[in-house]
């Protein structure tokens, strides 16, 4: 979640939306994502929405729960008094910051308190991050207690020096525990990796790989380091202090971890995402994708219903003043126009294997389809199937791609 809100229209303070968010909605998913802003370091390369507690100022950690559960009771009345139909909650997503900063019993209240305003789903799927350094075997068997399904773990890397360039602070011989401990829990495991970090060499992200894989997860994500205007990492570059990740590295690093992971048995499902088989893809990063309903809950979270899309306030105290004086956290929304929401879905379903059909495409778009197959970006059985599926050629130029269909 960027730190930087978009500028748009003022959000209305009971937080009503539009009578069109009830078009198709019986056919839409409803997720919730719940941002927990609190980090123990601020990392040099992150532009997320987060705070240590030197930067809190007047918010209070031990507060928040509340608050968000209070959001919740805010979002369930919303729903209803827009006119959108009961739906159980799908999947829902803890992210931050470090929600386990947070002790267990309030990830479990926030739970239990969306449980109580739309019930879950049979099978859903309920996620957690977690840094290594933030959880023990009691927290995780707790968290699994309370209903949560799934962990996905902080790992970035396994060389001490890129953690340090990166300014993550847990140690990586840890992560063989945390995963076995979530693994005797009962719960799901995905590992999180960044590759491109200045300094970090093809080596280095060959070890990295081995040793993700060598804890067996059932889930990894795996994303280019982008270098954030504003972050430390940004200004040391500046500087001259450290090197500008190299795109060609970065291709070779995807790449070699393409390969790896097929090797292992995954299959990617999206262009930063693997999974051993679909039972273990992200339903709900994959509810992003897809242009389904979610409800984000806390300071600077974006939340999308049927096309409107808002976004909080970002700081912890203007969120709890918001909340305390009983009126919606919104910061600004925008109603998406057909060409927006046209263009948004070309981009977002390009990213995902199971993808595009090709029907819904422009013509233009559909002419340039042949062009992709000669090119080698577009597989061709599967465009022969009526979808677009990228080619591993096709996911390093993913945006390219988009930008040939997207012609009209």
């Amino acid at each position: 979640m960027p730190s930087a809100l978009p500028l748009a229209d003022s959000a209305p303070a009971d937080g009503l939306l539009p009578a069109t968010v009830t078009d198709a909605a019986s056919a839409r998913n409803l997720g919730i994502y719940v941002h927990v802003p609190f980090c123990r370091v601020r990392c040099g390369y992150c532009d997320f929405n987060t705070y240590t507690a030197e930067e809190l100022r007047g918010a209070k950690r031990s507060d928040y729960a509340g608050q968000a559960i209070e959001e919740v009771a805010l979002a369930s009345h919303v729903l209803e008094a827009s006119g959108l139909p009961e739906r159980e909650v799908s999947t829902v997503f803890f992210g931050g910051g470090t929600p386990t900063m947070l002790p267990v019993t309030d990830l479990a209240a926030m739970l239990a308190a969306i449980v109580v305003a739309w019930g879950l789903a049979p099978g859903a799927e309920v996620t957690t991050e977690a840094n290594p350094d933030s959880v023990d075997r009691d927290y995780l068997f707790a968290l699994k207690n309370a209903g949560f399904t799934r962990v996905s773990f902080g790992m970035q890397s396994a060389v001490p020096h890129v953690l340090a360039t990166l300014e993550r602070t847990h140690d990586p011989a840890r992560i063989p525990l945390v995963v076995r401990w979530a693994r005797d829990a009962g719960l799901q495991v995905s590992l999180d990796l960044i590759y491109g970090t200045p300094g970090e060499t093809l080596d280095d992200w060959n070890a990295s790989l081995d040793a993700a894989l060598a804890q067996d997860p059932d889930h990894l994500s795996a994303y280019a380091l982008i270098v954030e205007d504003g972050t430390k990492l940004a200004r040391q570059i500046r500087r001259g202090e450290v090197a500008m990740p190299s795109d060609d590295l970065q291709a070779d690093m995807y790449e070699v971890l393409d390969a790896k992971l097929a090797a292992a048995g995954f299959s990617w499902y999206e262009v930063s995402n693997w999974a051993r088989d679909t039972d273990h893809e992200s339903r709900h990063n994959l509810a992003y994708w897809q242009g389904h309903d979610w409800w984000g809950i806390g300071p600077g979270a974006h939340s999308h219903v049927g096309g409107v899309r808002w976004w909080n306030v970002k700081h912890p105290a203007a969120y709890a003043d918001r909340i305390l004086a009983g009126v919606s956290p919104a910061a600004g929304r925008e109603t998406l126009d057909a060409e927006t929401r046209r263009v948004e879905r070309v981009l977002l379903l390009t990213r995902i294997r199971s993808g595009l059909s090709i029907r819904e495409l422009e013509p233009g778009g559909r002419v340039a389809v042949a062009g992709l197959i000669a090119d080698e970006l577009v597989n061709a059985a599967a465009a022969l199937r009526g979808s677009i599926e990228l080619t591993l050629r096709g996911r390093l130029l993913a945006d390219a791609v988009v930008r040939r269909l997207l012609a009209e």
